[in-house]
């Protein structure tokens, strides 16, 4: 059954949006007649009354199959990224999906736990020799790094979980890290394409958070925010894809993925990064 979140009443309370500041963005997400707002001082974009319910999440029915090749590269991308925060440490991914980034970086940490609501991802995990669990509360274990890749947007009562995790995994000297998608995204923010827009806003995507939200998200559960920082996981070829012919995936077809290019999509990301305007942002965190 779907519920009510406090999305709105958090990022109220936090100081990321204003009442006066709210405007309606859009009537409907991409699957559902479900309102989007925006502030339009800050820029964060979020769902005020809808929480699509845990027995949604559960079920597993909006996952693909197989893990995308998106997934993959994230996943070299974070072993990479976060090598320090993995290499035997204690480690906890908090909501894993397809396994693919807590398979890897458990060969490389001192123990791995995994954190996600679906029964057959966490049986895949357990088969792996992965201990799982459906709720971050029933981890009972002093913790390194716990890590959150986009998850955060996902949850109704955000500051709450935040404050779990901060009170009851992490040691004085752990980290969190959290992967979310971002309100700046260029084909958001400056290109407003309207195709794009209907796509990114979708009902499990109940904020969708700037770099200041997401620090004082942080800050009022307890954290001292190391850094934050933006990344792009989309490059050149997807954003051609998407002013080209208005549709996401395009970047793994011709001629677009002729532009798929290491030094290309550096160059690319170092100057979304100069304007504040890439798909994704990451905040590294220690408890206080």
């Amino acid at each position: 059954m779907n519920s009510t979140s406090n999305i709105r009443e958090c990022l109220e309370s936090i100081g990321a949006v204003s009442s006066e500041n709210i405007r309606l963005l859009s009537s409907k997400t991409r699957d559902l007649d479900v309102p989007v707002f925006v502030d339009v001082q800050s820029g964060v974009i979020f769902i005020e009354d809808f929480y699509v319910g845990l027995t949604e999440y559960s079920s597993e029915n909006y996952r693909e199959p197989e893990p995308p090749w998106e997934d993959h590269v994230d996943t070299r991308r974070r072993l990479a990224e976060h090598g320090d925060l993995i290499f035997n440490k204690r480690i906890v991914d908090f909501g894993f999906g397809a396994g693919t980034f807590l398979t890897a970086a458990a060969e490389h940490s001192q123990s791995a736990i995994g954190v996600e609501l679906g029964a057959r991802a966490r049986s895949r995990m357990s088969e792996r020799g992965i201990k799982c669990f459906a709720d971050i509360r029933d981890v009972v274990a002093e913790i390194d790094t716990v890590f959150r890749f986009h998850v955060v947007e996902h949850l109704s009562d955000p500051l709450g979980v935040l404050k779990t995790i901060r009170e009851k995994l992490l040691t004085n000297s752990g980290t969190l890290v959290v992967e979310v998608p971002h309100a700046r995204d260029l084909l958001l923010s400056t290109f407003r394409s309207a195709d794009f827009q209907e796509h990114a806003l979708w009902s499990q995507h109940l904020v969708l958070h700037t770099r200041d939200s997401l620090r004082r998200l942080l800050v009022h559960a307890g954290f001292s925010v190391q850094a934050i920082y933006g990344l792009q996981r989309y490059g050149l070829p997807n954003h051609f894809g998407w002013l080209h012919q208005h549709k996401p995936g395009l970047h793994k077809e011709l001629p677009y993925r002729i532009l798929n290019s290491a030094a290309l999509h550096a160059e690319y990301e170092k100057s979304l990064l100069a304007i504040d305007s890439t798909d994704t942002i990451v905040a590294l965190a220690t408890a206080v």
